[in-house]
């Protein structure tokens, strides 16, 4: 076992609030909005609504993105596929929302991505048509990430080695962005902090709270050390994702259901020859599936079927691996696809409104709806245009009758960058050049810090330059480093082993996360409560 750096546990500037002290700001105010739920929605709103000056308390009964945000396809994407249905106007609303992110709020964590769309004799879409869909969408984009057009079946090989060249007739290439969901939401937490709002993760409702029988809070339970503690709103918000029918049952024992879940599972590999490029693999003539290169390995999915069981329970099965598997090869070679390259898989759920029909032809939309007590709940969402919900859910606060909360929302910026927002390249470049005589750090630490953190990374090499033993790589086959847990620890209300190697590293994605590497943690972050 390595031995596992330590570093004392005194307050630091930037440093989060402890679960004591988060506890008791939670208690002793009445705030104007209590979000539960710590996803896509409930980060979108909370952040939003502290901008607006709101007073907002966001809790979650697990991890922030714990659930079904951290399980995305990592895009950032206008929706190809979209333009099937004749959606148009939905496209052009998510390219605008994704050039926002990759050039405004997000730089340092949305990257362009080249994708391509083979077209194989017999295949379910001809070259004109993809030519003429591909065209299309990136003029929806004002052709800011380059024209769609059609290119050949011997440029898409030299680009992504393992592409099946056997009947290859062409590719259609169009731009798109890619992201790592679990940083963004960690970010935007972040963001939501800076600008007033108090979070707790890991803290369960188990209850609500009335006055004349509108909801005015929650009662809930500390899952770490198991505290009781209850928080009074004059609006609460139900962000819960598949778990909202729950928690509107909670306000009303007579609720019907508002949702149906659509599973969709993952699978990531490790990649044996270089990737410069996506694969959009038509499946038939409504599905794709992707092949993405993500985190040094390749990102295969999704699965799109309904899904009756308890959210807690999703996973990947084997039937779900041997589905994903074999779609990817009807566009990989069957050696870029065997089994042992395979580092890890997991499924989310999507929350399409409820209602009859096949799930992979629901409509991909937030809904908002008031209850019984003037609870709000708010499901179906999507990271590309997470912003732009966060601004509609907004509007919906102000209007809801009797808070008041209207009155007292202030009108805010068109974009707020995320936290650590900066130039990747230039970051590495810092981070390389600007350091202690006689330290080193890796250019792969480097590269990796800067496409996470931003410049925050200049705090983790501030942690490394006080502690060398921090540098050290947590795992001798990944870019992830010791100082990157004590930054979890200490400012991104990381508390378990999983927070830290599902979500604020890529250790878990690259299939590091050995038992003796989740000791370490456990043993690292035992030693750095700020409980």
């Amino acid at each position: 076992m390595a031995t596992i750096p330590t570093l004392g546990a005194e307050r630091t500037p930037g440093r989060t609030a402890s679960r004591a002290e988060t506890r008791e700001l939670l208690g002793k105010a009445t705030y104007d909005l209590l979000v539960i739920g710590g996803g896509i929605l409930g980060t979108a709103v909370a952040w939003t609504a502290s901008q607006a000056g709101l007073k907002v308390a966001m809790v979650d009964s697990g991890d922030f993105a714990g659930a079904t945000s951290s399980a995305s396809s990592k895009l950032v994407h206008g929706g190809l596929r979209y333009l099937q249905t004749g959606a148009v106007k939905l496209v052009a609303e998510n390219h605008k929302e994704r050039r926002a992110l990759a050039t405004d709020v997000a730089p340092h964590l949305v990257n362009p991505l080249t994708f391509f769309v083979p077209v194989y004799k017999g295949g379910p879409h001809s070259a004109p048509k993809l030519g003429a869909g591909v065209f299309l969408y990136s003029a929806l984009s004002a052709f800011r990430d380059g024209m769609g057009r059609v290119s050949t079946a011997a440029h898409a090989a030299q680009q992504v080695p393992a592409l099946k060249t056997e009947g290859l007739r062409s590719v259609a290439v169009y731009g798109d962005h890619q992201m790592n969901d679990s940083r963004v939401a960690v970010m935007t937490v972040r963001a939501a902090v800076d600008a007033g709002a108090v979070v707790l993760n890991h803290a369960e409702v188990t209850g609500l709270r009335f006055t004349g029988g509108r909801v005015t809070g929650a009662e809930l339970k500390d899952r770490l050390d198991g505290t009781e503690f209850g928080v009074n709103a004059r609006l609460v918000l139900n962000a819960t994702g598949p778990w909202v029918d729950h928690l509107r049952q909670m306000e009303d024992a007579g609720a019907a259901p508002s949702i149906r879940l659509s599973k969709g599972a993952h699978v990531v590999v490790k990649r044996r020859s270089p990737w410069r490029a996506a694969l959009t693999i038509p499946i038939d003539k409504y599905r794709v599936s992707f092949a993405i290169p993500w985190e040094d390995h390749v990102l295969l999915g999704t699965t799109d079927e309904e899904y009756t069981g308890d959210p807690k329970d999703v996973r990947a099965t084997q039937a779900d691996i041997d589905q994903i598997m074999g779609e990817a090869g009807h566009a990989i070679r069957d050696e870029h696809l065997d089994r042992d390259l395979i580092t890890y898989s997991f499924a989310g759920l999507r929350v399409l409104p409820g209602g009859p029909g096949d799930t992979a032809a629901a409509k991909r939309e937030t809904v908002v709806t008031e209850g019984k007590g003037g609870m709000l709940s708010v499901a179906g969402g999507k990271w590309t245009t997470y912003r732009h919900i966060g601004r509609t859910v907004l509007e919906k606060l102000a209007h809801v009758r009797g808070t008041g909360i209207g009155e007292d929302i202030s009108p805010i910026a068109a974009t707020v960058p995320l936290p650590g927002v900066g130039a990747p390249n230039a970051v590495a470049h810092r981070l390389l050049i600007d350091r202690e005589p006689g330290s080193r750090m890796e250019p792969l630490v480097a590269k990796h810090l800067a496409s996470h953190y931003g410049t925050l990374s200049f705090d983790i090499a501030r942690l490394i330059a006080e502690d060398p033993a921090l540098g050290e790589p947590i795992h001798p086959d990944g870019p992830d480093v010791w100082a990157q847990v004590a930054f979890a620890a200490d400012n991104e209300w990381a508390y378990t082993t999983d927070d830290v190697l599902r979500r604020r590293t890529t250790m878990t994605v690259r299939g590091l996360d050995t038992p003796e590497v989740r000791a370490e943690v456990d043993e690292f972050l035992k030693g750095r409560s700020h409980g």
